[in-house]
């Protein structure tokens, strides 16, 4: 059979799965992408830890399949782990790693003081996993900095597995701030990991100075972010996150896919969690969505008011930093402002200061206690604002896309890959995009949105347009397995 035709043995391994754990957008993909490669034909198998604490294994009817198995780490140090299985929807199994010590001691996925020792543990169990099971994955998928030593350790310590000595690696890089369980800024210079040396033993203080996505950048046989622009940016000074070099010198090797979002779990025309269901066909119901919202949280109840939400993390990264800047001006506009998120403290006290002063105008909402709201707020609101310093890709501007909230983002990364901006004159465009990080930009950004809502037979056709976007998992599914036969043959011209 043909590499093109042939169907591959893929495993997807990543540090949290939608519905089972989330903190944010990694555990979406780390969802929805092995579904939609599943459902093009080919065998996948997910593999994540198991967080004792908070995930239900009765719920979601998990199996143990193996018990008490001892992982050897090194030389020095070994921990036994047990196995068990879900599914994530029929023939696709999610098996989970338990490790009590590690990953049940406590409710917060992360912050351990020893987080590289527990995902150090994942790793090497993820691998072991795949040698219990004999699965020949022709594509290991390493998601972010969690899972950044697979490829090291295929390399080294299961070089000469027999399950798994033809898999090629694919790491996925979903946000390079991230590089290991610190601040990789904060590291003394001594203490800096350039890849090379044997990682230390669990009681050694310096592993939790290994840089996971330095090594995964070494030595995976492919490399993607999850978006094309991003792709580029991180190859620069500005956003490369001090490795930009080694990912220069790999270049040919580094690759750009956006990610999607589920159209099942994501759509208006279904969503139990929106007051009035509605499509592309019937955008004045969103209307009655906007009239629900504003009596539900104590806003002016006004239609012709645009209605702006940003359901995200309240972080600089974001662009909490700029809108901090000109909320007060923007409590002199007619507009009415709706932000869901969790985050920094300081932004959340200047915001929460702001609604107790205009209530009728600005609504903040903590994300842990709201989450269900969010697809009710994006399909009540006109524009959703993003205007993040970087971003990777960006799930939340697409769901908002597909519920008829108009974007206003700042053009970088995949938000320049995925909002294309009006023109008045053309009248095509699905946002408002501004290219400089300033409060200034985005203040004027606002305002031609704003202006440009006054026009309701263009401002519907650009809703319109939005909601008829493409942005389901499909086709980045199929990118995605482009790019794996791609890996693979990599990997044998290269033998």
């Amino acid at each position: 059979m043909s590499n093109l035709k042939k169907k591959l043995k893929i495993v997807s391994i990543s540090a949290e799965i939608h519905p089972f754990s989330k903190t944010g957008g990694l555990a979406d993909v780390a969802r929805s992408l092995p579904k939609a490669i599943r459902r093009l034909g080919h065998e996948v198998i997910s593999i994540t830890p198991l967080y004792g604490r908070t995930i239900n294994k009765e719920k979601y009817d998990l199996k143990i399949v193996y018990e008490n198995v001892k992982i050897y780490l090194n030389s020095k140090d070994s921990i036994m782990v047990n196995y068990w299985r879900g599914f994530s929807m029929h023939g696709l199994p999610v098996y989970f790693i338990e490790c009590k010590k590690y990953f049940s001691q406590r409710k917060a996925y992360y912050g351990s003081n020893h987080e590289n020792a527990r995902f150090l543990i994942f790793n090497v169990a993820s691998l072991k996993l795949i040698s219990l099971l004999k699965f020949k994955a022709d594509i290991i998928n390493c998601h972010d900095w969690h899972t950044g030593l697979i490829p090291y350790y295929l390399k080294n310590d299961f070089r000469y597995s027999k399950t798994l000595n033809k898999s090629v690696t694919v790491f996925t890089i979903h946000n390079l701030v991230f590089q290991f369980g610190k601040n990789w800024w904060e590291v003394p210079i001594e203490k800096k990991d350039f890849g090379r040396k044997v990682i230390p033993h669990l009681d050694n203080p310096d592993i939790e100075y290994i840089n996971f996505i330095k090594r995964a950048i070494l030595n995976a046989d492919v490399i993607n972010t999850v978006s094309e622009k991003y792709r580029d940016e991180i190859m620069t000074k500005k956003f490369g996150q001090d490795l930009h070099r080694i990912l220069k010198n790999r270049e040919d090797k580094l690759f750009g896919i956006v990610n999607g979002i589920s159209y099942d779990d994501f759509n208006p025309n279904n969503d139990s969690e929106i007051f009035c269901n509605f499509s592309s066909k019937e955008i004045e119901k969103k209307q009655i969505n906007k009239n629900f919202i504003q009596k539900k949280f104590g806003l002016a109840q006004d239609l012709k008011t645009p209605l702006i939400c940003t359901t995200s993390r309240i972080t600089y990264q974001k662009g909490f930093y700029l809108i901090n800047k000109i909320l007060p001006q923007l409590m002199k506009l007619d507009l009415q402002l709706i932000i869901l998120g969790d985050g920094d403290k300081n932004y959340l006290k200047e915001i929460k200061k702001i609604a107790r002063k205009y209530p009728k105008k600005l609504k903040w909402l903590s994300f842990d206690k709201n989450a269900n709201d969010e697809t009710l707020i994006m399909a009540a609101s006109d524009f959703f604002l993003l205007p993040s310093h970087h971003e990777p890709c960006g799930i939340n501007q697409l769901k908002a896309m597909r519920y008829g909230s108009v974007p206003i983002v700042r053009r970088v990364g995949g938000l320049e890959d995925t909002v294309s901006n009006y023109n008045p004159r053309t009248k095509k465009g699905t946002g408002f995009t501004f290219p400089l990080f300033d409060e200034f930009s985005l203040f004027a950004e606002i305002i031609r949105a704003l202006e440009t809502f006054k026009y309701q037979d263009d401002w519907k056709k650009i809703v319109e347009r939005c909601m008829n976007e493409s942005n389901s998992w499909e086709i980045p599914a199929k990118k995605y397995i482009k790019l794996y036969r791609k890996a693979i043959k990599l990997k044998n011209d290269n033998k």
